[in-house]
């Protein structure tokens, strides 16, 4: 087992049409932005590459990560991952920007053994008609208390991130070559779990905690459930906490654990 490595590479937005339209140019532009925010799970990608590539499939069978995002990311622009204080259990790693512009951090390790994995809950799943409420504080407070719907997914290469690369031949071999599921696709359960229980955009992927239970093979349907940790304001922005599992329909073994945090409500622009 090799030892995590920086890289650079040029950062890629495969979602400018998602309907977080923090995205897209005229929607990023009114609030501030130079474009189209490349999105949080594929930036995270990139500092979880070097685990990827160094660990292979037991990073994707009890890795841990904590992946912040400080600043945007932006289509088109070459970003370079330094790692720093490397062994053959852990790293710490920042991504930078073009601009020098620190825009990311994690600390991720490799533990011997992963922990107790999560028990399904056997939360209700969302149904196929399902029109979510528009975000708000009131209506987060309330599904808090109620509790989320739980979301069907699958792994294979019609899901919504397939790579987090244009290139993805240059993505680590796990998933290149194995057709294990790429970080920014099970980070992104987070997100779309979230989704399909309260609209919002734009709203911003922030923060994540995670931890591999077993990898994504080629063709799994999932199930991932989700509940609302933690709700709160900060400089007119609403943020939310939410802990997330991710588990295998067939048989409810758990695959990952995520906690998010993000701003699913932007104060208005200027």
């Amino acid at each position: 087992m090799s030892r995590p490595e920086s890289w650079s590479a040029e950062a890629f937005n495969p979602v400018p049409e998602s309907e977080n339209r923090i995205h897209a140019d005229d929607v990023a532009h009114a609030y501030g932005f130079r474009g189209g925010l490349v999105p949080g799970v594929i930036v995270s990608a990139y500092l979880l590459h070097p685990a990827a590539a160094a660990w292979g499939r037991p990073w994707l069978e009890r890795g841990h990560a904590h992946v912040v995002v400080h600043s945007p990311v932006y289509d088109g622009e070459v970003f370079r991952v330094e790692v720093g204080r490397a062994t053959h259990q852990r790293y710490e790693a920042k991504l930078i920007d073009e601009q020098a512009t620190h825009c990311a951090s994690a600390e991720v390790s490799l533990p011997p053994a992963p922990p107790e994995p999560p028990v399904r809950r056997g939360d209700p799943l969302v149904a196929r008609a399902h029109e979510p409420p528009v975000a708000s504080r009131e209506v987060m407070e309330r599904l808090r208390e109620s509790g989320l719907h739980a979301m069907r997914a699958r792994w294979d290469q019609s899901s919504e991130i397939t790579r987090y690369l244009r290139d993805p031949s240059a993505m680590a071999p796990i998933c290149r070559a194995e057709g294990a599921a790429n970080p920014a696709f099970v980070l992104g359960l987070s997100n779309w779990v979230l989704g399909q229980n309260v609209r919002m955009s734009p709203w911003l992927h922030l923060e994540t905690h995670s931890q591999h239970f077993a990898a994504i093979e080629p063709g799994t349907k999932i199930v991932v459930e989700a509940a609302i940790d933690g709700l709160f304001e900060k400089k007119g922005h609403e943020f939310a906490d939410v802990e997330v599992g991710v588990f295998r329909e067939a048989d409810d073994g758990a695959l990952a654990t995520i906690r998010l945090r993000a701003i699913y409500v932007l104060r208005p622009p200027h």
